[in-house]
Parts: C-alpha cells; sequence; structure tokens
C-alpha cells in the first residue's frame, strides 16, 4: 500500500495505491495524521489505484469522514472502482461517503 498526500490549491490530494489489508492498515493510520491536522480543509481521496480496502482502513475512513464534517471540511472518495467498490457496496459504507 502507498499514499502520496500533496496540497493543491487549499485541497488536501490523497493518492491511494495497492493492497490495503490489515497488517497495512497501521501505518495507513498514521500516513493519514497529515489529513487529521488539516480536516477543516477539503480532502479527495484518489482510489483509481486501490485495489483493495480492509474493515480496519475503512473505520479509519469514516473517522475522518466525521471529524472533517464535524469541522466544516468535506472527505470525498474519487475513482473508486472494482473490489474497492464492492467492499464499500457490501459493508454499506457506499452510503456514507461522497464521491466524484
Amino acid at each position: 500500500m502507498n499514499i502520496e498526500i500533496k496540497e493543491q490549491n487549499g485541497t488536501y490530494l490523497g493518492i491511494l495505491s495497492g493492497w490495503l489489508d490489515t497488517n497495512e492498515a497501521v501505518q495507513f493510520m498514521e500516513d493519514i495524521k497529515v489529513l487529521e491536522e488539516n480536516i477543516e480543509k477539503p480532502i479527495v481521496l484518489d482510489c483509481n489505484d486501490l485495489e483493495y480496502i480492509c474493515s480496519l482502513a475503512l473505520r479509519g475512513l469514516l473517522k475522518l469522514k466525521k471529524e472533517s464534517a464535524a469541522k466544516g471540511g468535506r472527505l470525498v472518495l474519487k475513482n473508486v472502482k472494482g473490489e474497492v467498490q464492492n467492499i464499500l457496496t457490501l459493508t454499506g459504507f457506499i452510503k456514507l461517503f461522497d464521491f466524484a
């Protein structure tokens, strides 16, 4: 799993790629701390190259979304497809996030 985070015009863009399983989820939670520190700004997570996401990582995304909403920010998932889209659908998380 790899995440690249950059700021573009006041929006934070996180580019996720690879396999985000339970072993990688702990590191993922550390990696997104920079987003938590800027939670009031718009956050876009590009999942185009994300192949899989585990429940622990989904929990982290949900926490990020809730914190963002509480501070007036917004979390958007972009380019969700394949297995990741299936997982979001099966878990019901598809209804909880905004998509671009």
